[in-house]
C-alpha cells in the first residue's frame, strides 16, 4: 500500500478493506511502505518467499512500481485495488472506482495478461508502465497533477492541470517515427504526442478509445496544435465525458515508435515523468499476469 495516493484516499480505504477482508475470510496481509524504493523492495521480497498474488492498493503510479519490481518475475501475479487519482488500468480490468466493490470482484477474479510499454529516455532511463503515456501538454500537465493538484480526486485534476499547463505552453516540433508492419515517419506541431495501451488516461479522458490491453500494439495519438480558444472549446466534452471532439487528432496503432522534438521535452508514463526526449517506445507483449474480474460475470 501507497499511503499518499489518491491524495491520502489509500490510507482513509484501508480500514475498510481490513474489515472487508476479516468479513469474507481473505487472508490478506498488508504491507504499508514509506516511499517508492521501499514499496519495490518489498514486493521483490514477497515475490521470493513466495507470495502468488500482490496487489496494490492504490492507482496508475503505484501500480506502475509494482510493475517495474516484479517484471522478472512472471509467475508472480499482480493486481491493484482502485484508490488513486486515476485508475484508468483497473478500469480497463474491469474494475469500478469503489475499492471495495472492485476488492469483491477480485475475489472471484480471473488471471488474464496485458502489454506493458517500455521507455527508453534520452538520458538512457528505460521505464514499463501499463496505461498512457506522452509528451507535450500532458506531460507538462502531469508535473502540475504530482504537485499543487495532487490532493484532486478524478478526471478534474488532470483538466485543471493541462488548463494550468496551458497557458505559457508552447506547441512542439516532433518527428515520430512508426514501426509497426512498416515504417512510416510523420512530421507533426503538436499540443501533445501520446502513446497509449489503454483506452483511457487521466482519469477517464478517452484519448484511444480502441485501444487494447492485450494485442500486441499500442495506440499513437497526436493532437494537431489548436489556438488557446479551440483548445478551452474542447472542454466541456472533456469534464463530462472524458471524449476529445475535434478532428485535429490523428490515431496510429504500432509496435514501437521513437519521438525525436525540437528541443528536449519532458514524458511521463502513467502520469509519472521518467525522462526527456528523444524517447524510444515498444510494446512488450503480455508481459504482466494480471488478476482482472470475471468476464464471465459480465456476459
Amino acid at each position: 500500500m501507497n499511503p499518499s495516493a489518491g491524495g491520502g484516499r489509500a490510507e482513509q480505504i484501508l480500514p475498510k478493506l481490513r474489515r472487508f477482508a476479516e468479513r469474507r475470510r481473505w487472508e490478506l496481509e498488508v504491507c504499508i511502505t514509506q516511499s517508492p524504493e521501499d514499496l519495490a523492495t518489498r514486493a521483490r521480497e514477497a515475490a521470493v518467499s513466495g507470495r502468488k498474488r500482490i496487489l496494490v492498493l492504490g492507482g496508475d503510479g503505484t501500480l506502475q512500481l509494482l510493475v517495474n519490481a516484479l517484471i522478472g518475475y512472471p509467475e508472480t501475479i499482480l493486481g491493484v485495488i482502485p484508490a488513486g487519482t486515476g485508475n484508468d488500468l483497473a478500469a480497463s480490468l474491469g474494475l469500478p472506482e469503489d475499492a471495495l466493490k472492485a476488492a469483491a470482484l477480485l475475489l472471484d477474479g480471473e488471471i488474464g495478461e496485458v502489454d506493458a510499454v517500455r521507455v527508453r529516455t534520452s538520458e538512457g532511463r528505460e521505464r514499463l508502465y501499463t496505461g498512457g503515456g506522452g509528451v507535450g501538454l500532458d506531460a507538462e500537465a502531469a508535473r502540475y497533477a504530482s504537485g499543487v493538484y495532487r490532493n484532486l480526486h478524478g478526471r478534474f485534476r488532470y483538466l485543471l492541470s493541462a488548463i494550468r499547463a496551458l497557458f505559457g505552453f508552447q506547441s512542439i516540433s516532433a518527428t515520430i517515427t512508426m514501426c509497426g508492419s512498416d515504417t512510416e515517419k510523420l512530421e507533426a506541431t503538436a499540443l501533445l504526442v501520446g502513446i497509449l495501451n489503454t483506452p483511457r488516461y487521466g482519469a477517464g479522458l478517452f484519448l484511444a478509445p480502441d485501444a487494447q490491453t492485450d494485442d500486441g500494439k499500442l495506440d499513437l495519438v497526436v493532437l494537431d496544435d489548436l489556438p488557446i480558444i479551440e483548445v478551452l472549446a474542447l472542454l466541456p466534452s472533456l469534464a463530462f465525458r472524458g471524449v476529445l471532439k475535434t478532428n485535429r487528432v490523428r490515431r496510429f496503432r504500432v509496435e514501437s515508435v521513437r519521438i525525436e522534438t525540437d528541443r528536449p521535452h519532458h514524458f511521463h508514463g502513467d502520469g509519472e515523468i521518467v525522462g526527456t526526449t528523444p524517447v524510444e517506445i515498444s510494446v512488450v507483449p503480455r508481459a504482466i499476469r494480471v488478476l482482472r474480474a470475471s468476464r464471465k460475470r459480465g456476459a
